[in-house]
Parts: C-alpha cells; structure tokens; sequence
C-alpha cells in the first residue's frame, strides 16, 4: 500500500502542513539543538533544513509538540536523514525488510533480536508519526503502516524461536529456510491489528492455535506445552521494557475461556469451543479475525472453518442486544446533554471509536450470513458496503468514515505525547494544546467545537441503530394491567420486552396502578405513572436481567413519600429516565439513596453535567454559590450535608455512565472531601469561639490520611484525618468568655469538628471520620501539637505509621501553616532508614493482615493476596526507602508508582504495577460506587457486571475475574521479590 498523497519525490521535498508549535521560541532551540546532534552523527541531509524553511519549521514544530518524538530524535537524529533523499513509503518498505532480516542467519541471539526489533520499532514509530502529522498520509495509511510494522515484528521474533525449538529438538521444520511454514503454529491477530487498523501506542490482540496434524510436531502430547512455552517466549521478546524500550505490549486474552485454557490451544478443541460455547460478543472478534505469523496457510483453514460461526445464514437481530452489551453502554446515551472534552476517552466514550466499530460490526452480524461483501475487517470499507447494499444512507456512510478519521486522528495524536496506551484527551491547558496543535488547528477552543461535534455525530447514528434494531424486534403490543387477571397478550409483550417473569410484572404494575403505595395513592400521580408505564418498560426491558432491575423500581416507588415530582420529572426528561434505569440494573446503593432523597436526583436537571469534569475549581465554585450569605452555624453544615451528598451522587453518576474514569472519580471525591472539611472547620472554629475565643498565634491544619491523604476517596469511603496546632509559645488560655488552656481548647474544638462531620440529622452524615491515625492512637490526644507530631514521628513511630505517613497531605485549615507541615512531612519521610528493616517490616504487616482479615473472595481486591494492599505498601515501601523521583507524598498510588527509579523496579515492573494500579482503582471505584457494604460475587447486579467490563474495556465477567487472577498472581510475586531484593541488597553493601 501507498500514500495516495505522496509522489517520488522525497518526504522533505513533498508540501507538509503547517504545524503551530506551543512555543515558537523552544521549537527554535530544540531545531538548533536537533541539528547539532545531527551534526555529531555526521547526518549530512539534514544540514539541508537550514534551506528548506517549511520542513525546518515542520520539524521544530514536531519537536516542540511530541516530547516522546522529540527525545528519540534528539537521540537519534540519523533516523529521518534517508527522508531527504527518498519518499517515505519507500523509506518504510525498507525498514520491513530490514525488520524481516533481523531473525535470519546462525549468529542471531535473543538478546540481540529484542534490541534489533526495539531499534526498529522506534524507527517505524518516528517515520510513520512524521508521515500522520505531515498529512502526506491518511489515517488509514498510518494504520496499514503501523499494522505491518507489528506485523514484521512478531514475524521475525516466530520464526527465531521456531528455529531455536528445531535446534533443541522440540520440532522437526520441513522447511528451515521459510521456519514458519508448516509449522503448525498459528497466530492470528485480532482486534485492530487484525484489520491493519492498530493506533500509535497499541496493544496487539493474538490468539494461538496449534495445528496437531503439523509434520513439523514430534509428540503430540507435548505440542501444547512447547507451544505455550514459545508463545510465552513471544510475549517476553515484545513487550519486556529494556534501554531500548519495548516492541509491542501483546494481549492473549481474547483466546477461548482464558483463565482454565493454555496459551496455546489445539485447533479442535478451539472449534469445539467456539461451537458449542462461543458467544455473539467472540463472533464479532472474530470478523477481524487474520493469520498473522507462524503457520500462515493452516491458519486461513481455521478461519475458514469458524466462517458458519461467525456468519449465520440468516438476519440474525437477535444478536444485537449482545453487541450492544459488548460496548457495555447498557442504554442509548442519547440526549444527556453536553459532552466533556478534556478528560473524554477517543476510544470507549459517549461518540467515540467503538461506537462506530459497534455501528459496522453489529449490521455485519445481522446480515453478513447473507451477504458476502459484509464480511471484511476494516471499518470504512464495510461502512461502504453497507451503504451498497442500502443498509446505510450515502450522508451516514461519509458522515461516519470523516469522523472515524478524525477521532482516530485524535486518538495517534494522544499518543504520541508519551507513547502512553492511552485514549483520553488530556485535562491539562499544555496537552491539549499538543493534541489541538498537532491535529493542524491553531487554538484548543476550534479544535474542541470541532471534537464535541463529531462526537455528538457519531452518538446520534449510534442511538439511531439500536432504536431501529428495537422496531426491528417487532416491540409494538398489547400493555393492559386491569383486573386481576393477566392478559395473555400483554404477556407476549413483556416478553418480547425482555422480561423473563412477565406475570410477576403484571402483578407489580398492578399494585402501581391500584393506588396500594403512599406514591400512587393520589390520581394524578396514578395518571402520571400510567402513562409512563410503556415506556418505564421499554427501558427496563433493554437491560441484562430487566426483571430485576424493575423490581428494585418497584422498591423505590414503594418507600417515596409521594410519587408526581419524580414521575412528572420522568416522564418530561427521557434522558434522567435512562439514568434511572441504568442505577436500578447495577447499582442499589444509589437506588437507595433516590429512594431515601429522591431531591437528590433534581442534581441530574443540569444539562451540563456531563460537560463539567468535576474539578476542586468547579466544585468550589457550586459550593460557595449554593452556601451563599448563609451564617447561622446549623444552616451552614445542614447545607453542607446537602451538597456533599447531592455532588457524590454527581460524581457517582458521571463514573456510572463511563463520562469520568475511577481515578479521576478518586480525586472529585477527594477535592469534595477537602472542600467541605475545610468549610466546615471554619463553621465549627467561628461558632466555638463565639464561647471560648482563640488562642493567640493560633493555627490549625488537618492532616488528610488514607485515601483521603492519596485523592483514592471512594464513593463510600470513611476520612481518616489528624488535626495539628500551634500557637503563641506564651499563651496560656483563649480569649473568649469561657478561656480555655490550649490543649484544652483544641482538643474539644477537634471533638465538634468531629460531630460536625459525623453526627447524623435530618440531612445525613457528612462523613464518618476517624482519627485513630493520630500519633499514640486512641490513647492520644485527638488535638496533637506540631511539636508533639515531629518528636514522636521523629523518634517513636513505627514503621507502618510512616506507611500511613506517605499519603498524608493538609486538606483544610490555615493555609500558611500548610507549607510548614508539608516541609515536616517531606523531611520526616526522607530521614535515612535501612532498607532491609523497613522490607522486613512491609512483609510482617502483609502477613499479619493477611492472618487477621483474610479476604471474603476473589473480588475483595483490597485484601485478596496481590491485591490493593500488596500495591499500595510497593509505593509506601519506595517511598520510605527514597525509591522514587520526587516527592512521593499524598499521591495516588499509580502516580507514586509511575516515579519508581529503575534501579529499584526495572520500568516494564513499573508500567505493569500502574496498570494494576489502575485496574484496581476503576473496579473498586465502581463497586463502592453501586454497592453497599461487602456482596459477594454470585450476588452481583447484571448491570453491574456490565459496568465492570466496561471499566476493564473485556466483554464479560469471566475474563475480568481471568485478568484480576492473574493481575493478583503477578503483584504478590513483584512484592515479594521487591521486598526480597531490597534485604539482599541492603546486606551486600554492608
């Protein structure tokens, strides 16, 4: 393939656009530094930029823009010098036979193949980005090249280990020239890269089959074994992180039942499998489904084979509920107001490039039996055979291909800032200026106006097809619900709804409808409900178990006090009527909630709120507007509760619905704590010396602690805090009527701040909080003086209480004593310590926790072995062993993580510890967010099943139980061999 844009002239002689650097003045000195190095590589071609100022100006350009691209031109300037003489497609057919050639001859070792292929890669990375940026390709170009660079890659890396199994006589090659051949090992790629659609940063889906009646296999009882070994050798070669980076992270998990079956499976088993087991959501895997390496030939039979799987002989609507299911929406997204564009995901959000790939994918299941031109991999071209066979109208066909361009345009160019498997737009002014300015436009606001347009584009077309797929359905029938005897064809109807009990929801209806709750005993309300009844049904009936979901409904409806706000509210805004069905199906906690405040839900009027990420500015702006000139002390914590509690529900509700992540739900839930701890001690500091006065020099700060302390608060999550004073050396009481000594005085300041925050009222809780983190514990002082706190963690703390230490960080008080107390903090944790104790220590904390509070399950993440709290003491243990660049404290996990130094933990330990981080965090946060206390697996909503693949980005609760398996496996193994590698190193240097 070639770019239809370039010619045979030269890339750098070609016409590239017009890239506007963030800083002119930094691009200049990053171009002169570039050429300096060019200079010392002895790069003769591109001493010609000083001539050609549009290519000079695009490089500078480049190099201000993509920090990622910038350090490996910096390094290694040598890689665009053919580009002055040779077009760039040329330039990459090049590189793919020189990766190809990076396997072959006796001398080639596995160490010296990992550096060729990451050389390489780096190579392919910088032509194809300079190829994207400078519009000399389009994004299918760019994705066709970055597909056959991996391509190359985990060609060359098969046929040297088929070579090394042939040596050690683990099989018989017919064929050593052309290793590959016959050897019955099959690798298909899958996903994108089976498509040739792979992004800048990607992962790349395999599944490996074993042909067993292959020439090239000795015994056929060890095949599994020596294939699993190979591909599990194959991993290893791609994606571990040496100096020279990594090839390609490579996912297995899409192969059959991947927690109970090998890396590697025979092909029978696998059509077994598929035929007897296989799900919609694995037919449409399997339609980008392509040999990619190893076995080519035996790999076209197998999907051949799988082609009555995939392609049924009729139109198969049936299969689109579990298409839809698959991207894990669970409703229609449309009209739920505005979009966020900083902070949105490309890839998974509302508008974004899954729900175009679902849009194809999903009409290539129901018709692809019957049509043959349905069956290709890649997106655009199938948009068009929809439109050719009159599936589509021509305006969605072009509509839907301009806007696949352009956010996946969007997606290479998140990307390239770091080389970060990542999809969502960057929250900060800086990067997304970098992604504005690197997708051609001259301002972020253009470029926002442009992205929240196709995003909305996209949703529209989206939601169009699953409301055509209902009519489709044939929905239309029969609701009568009077009498006392069900109506035959109103029971058909619920079926075809989705209701699995149909007469059980008659009977529910029934009770609605003869006025037997407090919230239907009014007509009106009865009137009201009614007419909401069919549509009430067509929304629950779309959901995983809607039987379920509408009997929680039911339990709703039955606690309101009155019921003609909340169905009049319903009834006027469909959008909140999807957001109600989307709690009910997967989150009880928040049901409950709406049931016990159903004001609450008024939050969800504001169309913005999908809009707004809820930042510490946007929540302390809404938290002065809604306490306003309020100063009586009880109004002001009433008010407080209020908002606290409406804005978690917010929160709660933008991380249901996939608009924020779990780490980003994290830190709203963090800055509201902060927020209202800080506007509630100033309420309990004012009204307490209305009694008692102040002290004189008086100062107090609150040490946020735990979760809190590391912005990881949950949606449930208790505050753990630590209040510190100071004062005047000489003062000896307050000034008010009632003079108090100062401990006195800050310790019974600190029990109503207490009460504030905990005692329950008419409004709720604001937080229970706990103080049992204090120096000396509960037979402390809940008031501790700073002199106090820097003797005793100084000279008497334990280890874990400077584990506890390293997430602390003040979130409310008098700010000039903040930088004071952070100083203390940071000093305290930086003191000299021997690594092997401080290791010795973490490991009996690990094991007595373990022996005290065993985990319930395999979900109880934060105790199960390997799970939060083997992740959260790496991070603590590397702080307090100065094992991490910079400061370390009152971070989240993953961002205390991502700095470890490499000689502590080498980077892909590094990469892999954050993605679990990360992994954790998104589940956790949503468990916490939907559930109340401790539900054991089997007890789990079917919507919040959904949620968690959704979060995990798999396509159902088996695989993200197979993935938090072997997630758990492998940090316990990491802990443990941290530990164990500190305690060695600290006695060889004694």
């Amino acid at each position: 393939m070639s770019s239809g844009a370039a010619t045979d002239a030269p890339f750098f002689a070609q016409a590239l656009r017009d890239l506007e650097p963030l800083d002119k003045q930094n691009a200049e000195t990053l171009l002169h530094e570039f050429l300096k190095r060019a200079a010392e590589k002895e790069c003769s071609g591109t001493g010609t930029l000083t001539a050609n100022k549009p290519a000079a100006a695009f490089v500078a350009a480049v190099l201000d823009l993509s920090p990622y691209l910038r350090a490996i031109l910096l390094r290694r300037p040598q890689i665009i010098e053919p580009l002055f003489e040779i077009p760039l497609s040329r330039r990459l057919e090049a590189l793919m036979l020189e990766i190809a050639a990076t396997s072959e001859g006796d001398d080639v070792t596995e160490a010296g193949l990992m550096t060729a292929l990451r050389q390489s890669k780096l190579k392919g990375h910088v032509l194809i980005a300079l190829g994207d940026l400078s519009g000399q390709f389009v994004t299918s170009e760019a994705t066709f090249w970055l597909s056959r660079l991996a391509e190359e890659c985990l060609g060359a890396a098969v046929r040297f280990l088929l070579r090394d199994a042939h040596e050690a006589g683990k099989l018989k090659l017919p064929d050593l020239k052309h290793p590959d051949k016959n050897s019955g090992w099959i690798i298909l790629a899958m996903g994108k890269f089976g498509a040739f659609e792979l992004n800048y940063s990607s992962d790349i889906d395999l599944i490996v089959f074993i042909d067993e009646h292959s020439p090239a296999i000795t015994d056929p009882y060890e095949c599994v074994e020596t294939f699993s070994r190979l591909t599990r050798r194959l991993v290893r070669i791609l994606q571990d992180r040496t100096a020279d980076g990594y090839v390609f992270r490579t996912d297995l998990r899409l192969r059959p039942d991947p927690g109970s079956t090998p890396l590697a499976i025979p092909v029978g088993a696998a059509i077994n499998y598929y035929e007897g087991r296989g799900q919609n959501w694995e037919r449409a895997a399997m339609i980008k489904a392509r040999p990619v390496a190893g076995d080519i030939d035996a790999g076209k039979r197998v999907v051949a084979e799988l082609a009555p799987y995939v392609w049924r002989k009729y139109l198969d609507y049936a299969a689109i509920a579990d298409v839809h299911s698959i991207k894990r929406q669970i409703h229609v997204h449309k009209g739920h107001g505005e979009i966020a564009v900083r902070g949105h995901n490309v890839k998974l959000g509302r508008g974004g490039i899954r729900e175009i790939e679902f849009f194809v994918q999903t009409q290539q299941l129901i018709a692809g039996g019957r049509f043959p031109k349905l069956r290709g991999s890649r997106t655009v071209e199938m948009l068009g055979a929809l439109h050719g066979l009159g599936w589509i109208s021509e305006e969605a066909r072009d509509t839907l291909a301009e806007k696949y361009g352009f956010l996946r345009d969007v997606e290479h160019r998140i990307q390239m800032i770091a080389d970060e498997q990542t999809h969502m737009l960057p929250e900060d002014d800086e990067n997304f200026l970098r992604v504005a300015h690197m997708m051609g436009y001259r301002d972020g606001e253009t470029f926002a106006d442009d992205f929240r347009a196709a995003l909305k584009t996209v949703e529209t077309h989206y939601a169009a097809l699953f409301e055509q797929a209902q009519d489709l359905t044939g929905e239309a029938g029969n609701l009568v619900f009077t009498g006392d005897v069900d109506d035959p064809d109103t029971l058909k109807t619920l079926a075809k709804f989705g209701f699995e009990r149909p007469s059980d929801i008659c009977r529910v209806i029934r009770t609605w409808h003869f006025g037997r709750y407090r919230a239907t005993q009014s007509a009106e309300a009865r009137e009201r409900l009614t007419e909401l009844t069919p549509v009430l049904l067509k929304a629950f009936g779309a959901t995983s178990r809607a039987d379920e979901a509408l009997m929680r409904f039911d339990g709703m409806i039955k606690g309101l006090p009155a019921g003609i706000q909340l169905f009049s509210l319903l009834q006027s805004n469909p959008r909140l009527l999807d957001l109600l069905v989307l709690i009910m199906g997967a989150a009880p906690r928040l049901a409950d909630i709406i049931t016990r405040k159903p004001h609450i839900f008024d939050g969800m009027l504001d169309p913005a709120i999908f809009a707004d990420v809820p930042t510490r500015a946007y929540l302390a702006e809404r938290l002065e507007g809604f306490l306003g000139p309020c100063k009586v002390y009880e109004d002001i914590l009433d008010r407080l509760r209020i908002f606290a509690a409406e804005h978690r529900f917010l929160i709660g509700i933008r991380l249901l619905t996939g608009a924020i992540s779990g780490g980003r739900a994290g830190k709203a839930f963090s800055h509201l704590a902060d927020l209202v701890i800080d506007r509630a001690l100033k309420a309990v500091m004012d009204e307490f010396a209305s009694k008692h006065g102040r002290i004189s020099g008086g100062r107090i700060a609150i040490l946020g602690m735990g979760k809190l302390g590391s912005r990881e608060l949950t949606a449930g999550s208790d505050i753990d805090l630590i209040l510190l004073y100071d004062h005047d050396e000489h003062a000896e009481e307050s000034d008010g009527q009632k003079g108090l000594a100062p401990s006195q005085y800050y310790m019974r300041l600190t029990q109503r701040l207490i009460a504030a925050l905990s005692a329950p009222t008419s409004e709720g809780v604001l937080y229970e909080v706990d103080f049992r983190l204090r120096p000396s514990g509960n037979k402390g002082p809940v008031a501790t003086h700073i002199d106090a706190f820097r003797k005793y963690q100084r000279t008497d703390a334990w280890t874990w209480e400077h584990m506890a230490l390293t997430r602390a960080r003040p979130v409310a008080g008098d700010g000039t004593f903040f930088d004071e107390i952070e100083k203390d903090v940071s000093d305290i944790l930086g003191l000299p310590r021997d690594p092997a104790k401080i290791a010795k220590d973490v490991a009996e904390m690990r094991a007595m926790i373990e022996a005290e509070k065993p985990p319930s399950d395999a979900w109880d993440l934060k105790l199960v072995a390997g799970g939060i709290i083997d992740i959260e003491f790496i991070a603590q243990f590397a702080v307090l062993t100065g094992n991490v660049d910079g400061p370390g404290n009152g971070q989240p996990t993953a961002e205390v993580l991502a700095k470890l130094k490499p000689d502590f933990a080498d980077p892909a330990v590094t990469d892999s510890l954050v993605e679990a981080a990360h992994l954790y965090t998104g589940i956790t946060q949503i468990i916490r967010l939907c559930l109340n206390g401790d539900v054991k697996r089997e007890d789990f909503p079917p919507g919040l099943s959904e949620l968690l693949c959704r979060a995990c980005d798999l396509p159902d609760l088996e695989r993200v139980e197979s993935q938090l398996a072997e997630t758990a496996q492998w940090v316990r193994k990491t802990f443990d061999t941290l530990l164990k590698d500190a305690r060695n190193q600290a006695k060889s240097s004694k």
